[in-house]
């Protein structure tokens, strides 16, 4: 095998068929590309297509039955009402769903009305920045804030693949915040940036999800909110606060955003359309207000020095996808809040009828006995299931195939080791006669593996 640096033994080029084609040495490849943990989301995609029959609680995707197409046209044709009730001639209409559009995005007045109804962040839209999905807010964010290999991200563990997966693309060092059982702990962050300072190496940033976070579905308490940005403050970090599923609590019981109790400009926060609206979008955006101040002296939002970077990652985001949400939002009063009450109370349910199942199968006084538990969040798409054995790929394809039931092997969300015998369920997505069935199905696994 050759190095991707080198060609192939054979005849030179343009004197006939080479005896061996080029093959590349995986050792020579990126670690993003080879590293089998990048690879764990397909897998756990693969599974579901390879038992179709199985019930899924693998994937975090929104329940889809409130899904339909009149609404996409009606979005649609709201946002180019507005755009035309503006004043703008309709060749600019034209271009501002059809063409590429600013890298910066064209529904940042909308975004920041949002938060400051929804969130109480109160934000101009230059320090917005809508990208493709948030997965791609992350990427931008990261790539703008890291610029040393001393320069390290601190993260809760377990966490979302997509960050981790990220800084690796990104050859940026990770270090892990370990997550109690109440979640993650503000003091923890202070322990784990002293350490990487005391190593010589710089803690740059901390990626934490406030609201029901993936995977876990643990929320910070308001204490230690406040907390968080007392530590970003004493040892010089940035927060990444990521909310994708914020809105979907129990009515009333709201807590602020980290980024709204943010006086300092401590906080960049990621959103996204993809669980509220719908993912096929791909809208996400962040909001990065911490002035960049240039060698003359002038200063620009950080979200307008990081539209350079996206410029060279996907340029912009589609406009007509935009549009859909920019019209939604205008429909909403900009409340994506009050629009997304209904499937909020949807998913509380979801949690609430899991939670029963689990409860009924599972009888927590007799925990001796079975050695099953797990988490109670108060919101959001996923809770975690403690097994008396090891769960893994081979132990999810056999559930799937043996059992009709998937779900995600949580080591694969730890930043190193961890998660060995947890699973997480996701819930969002499924009918309530598939969560009462598909905890059925579970429980026989879990009790024909646990007697082998």
């Amino acid at each position: 095998m050759t190095s991707p640096r080198t060609t192939a033994p054979g005849t030179p080029p343009g004197q006939g068929t080479p005896s061996l084609a080029v093959s590349l040495d995986a050792t020579h490849l990126h670690p993003g590309v080879t590293d089998p943990v990048m690879d764990s989301m397909r897998l756990l995609s693969e599974t579901a297509f390879r038992y179709p029959d199985a019930i899924s609680f693998a994937s975090g995707r929104p329940y889809e039955e409130f899904f339909a197409f009149e609404d996409l046209h009606r979005y649609l044709d709201r946002f180019v009402a507005d755009l035309r009730d503006r004043g703008l001639p309709e060749e600019r209409v034209k271009r501002a769903v059809f063409q590429y559009g600013p890298t910066n995005g064209v529904i940042r007045d909308a975004v920041a009305r949002m938060l400051a109804t929804d969130e109480s962040i109160h934000t101009t839209p230059d320090s917005i920045l809508i990208t493709h999905g948030c997965q791609e807010a992350i990427l931008v964010a990261l790539r703008g804030l890291f610029v040393s290999p001393d320069d390290v991200l601190l993260t809760v563990s377990p966490c979302y693949v997509g960050v981790t997966g990220a800084a690796k693309l990104l050859d940026i060092p990770v270090e892990a915040v370990p997550e109690r059982a109440y979640g993650l702990d503000p003091e923890d962050v202070a322990a784990v940036a002293h350490r990487v300072r005391s190593a010589g190496k710089r803690p740059v940033a901390c990626y934490v999800t406030a609201d029901f976070a993936n995977p876990s579905g643990h929320s910070l308490p308001l204490s230690a909110r406040r907390r968080l940005l007392e530590v970003a403050e004493e040892h010089d970090l940035l927060i990444l606060e990521d909310n994708p599923y914020g809105l979907f609590g129990r009515a009333g019981e709201q807590l602020p955003t980290i980024k709204a109790l943010d006086d300092s400009r401590r906080v960049i926060y990621l959103g996204s359309f993809a669980k509220t609206a719908f993912p096929g979008a791909r809208v996400g955006y962040l909001v990065a207000d911490q002035p960049v101040v240039s060698a003359d002296g002038s200063a620009r939002p950080f979200a307008e020095e990081l539209a350079k970077v996206k410029s060279m990652v996907t340029v912009n985001t589609a406009g007509i996808a935009q549009a859909v949400i920019g019209g939604l939002l205008a429909e909403s009063g900009y409340s994506l809040r009050a629009a997304t009450r209904r499937l909020a109370d949807l998913y509380v349910g979801h949690l609430d009828l899991t939670l029963a199942c689990l409860a009924e199968h599972f009888p927590p006084e007799d925990f001796a006995t079975h050695g099953v538990r797990w988490n109670v969040p108060t919101g959001g798409f996923f809770l975690l299931v403690e097994t008396p054995f090891d769960v893994d790929i081979p132990a999810l394809e056999r559930s799937a195939r043996d059992h009709g039931v998937a779900w995600a092997p949580m080591r694969m969300f730890y930043v190193g080791e961890g998660g060995a015998n947890v699973i997480r369920l996701g819930f969002s997505s499924l009918t309530r006669d598939e969560v009462r069935e598909g905890i059925h199905r579970l429980a026989e696994f879990i009790r024909a593996s646990s007697k082998g």
